[in-house]
């Protein structure tokens, strides 16, 4: 999908003010031209899902009770939308790591720009990527990232509402998983990823 191309995009939220609110703001994002399509109930998201050719479904992750983010893999499986939980309060980060990116309330137009357009510029993965990839989460690549850039724990948890005890957990883990111990060892890592670019890396 190119930037050029209309992107239609589901949201799923009880709150009408959260719900018109976003909806208002994807129809000003620069350089995108977004369909927003409001979701108010469970048996209108099936209904939309059924019916309507989504790029993207943006969905608080307490829909309905509680957002079945694996059945709703498995039941889509044919079909490329990608998955935004859209983060009103607190969350527990291991939820969110389902998801292929996170909208907070408090995200300026700049942020929200950037996330929507990473995500329709991402490619397909391979399937060697995702073997190369599946040992972390969504939350720990995006974590890499920061590591690879050069942030700072602190700097870390501002960007991602994270507090600095859950990022150093976040890292340990990493660490544990990749057999990796040095932000060196992670760049490359992250480069051979394609997680982040040469230009992305700090200090390089």
């Amino acid at each position: 999908m190119k930037n050029s191309e209309t992107i239609k995009v589901a949201i799923a939220e009880t709150s009408v003010i959260i719900r018109s609110g976003l909806t208002s703001v994807l129809k000003r994002l620069p350089n995108v031209r977004v369909q927003p399509i409001e979701i108010l109930t469970v048996e209108a998201l099936h209904e939309c899902l059924r019916t309507q050719n989504l790029d993207m479904l943006i969905v608080n992750p307490s829909f309905g009770d509680y957002f079945d983010v694996p059945k709703f893999r498995t039941e889509m499986s044919n079909r490329r939308i990608r998955l935004i939980a859209l983060v009103t309060s607190y969350v527990d980060t291991t939820l969110l790591s389902k998801y292929d990116a996170s909208i907070f309330i408090f995200d300026n137009l700049d942020a929200l720009a950037g996330k929507i357009a990473g995500l329709i510029d991402a490619p397909e993965e391979t399937e060697e990527e995702n073997e190369n990839q599946d040992a972390l989460s969504q939350r720990e690549k995006e974590i890499v990232v920061c590591v690879v850039k050069g942030m700072t724990n602190k700097e870390i948890a501002e960007s991602l509402f994270l507090s600095i005890h859950t990022v150093i957990t976040h890292r340990r883990n990493i660490s544990k998983k990749l057999q990796i111990h040095s932000a060196a060892g992670l760049t490359i890592y992250a480069i051979v990823n394609k997680l982040v670019a040469l230009s992305d890396v700090k200090d390089l």
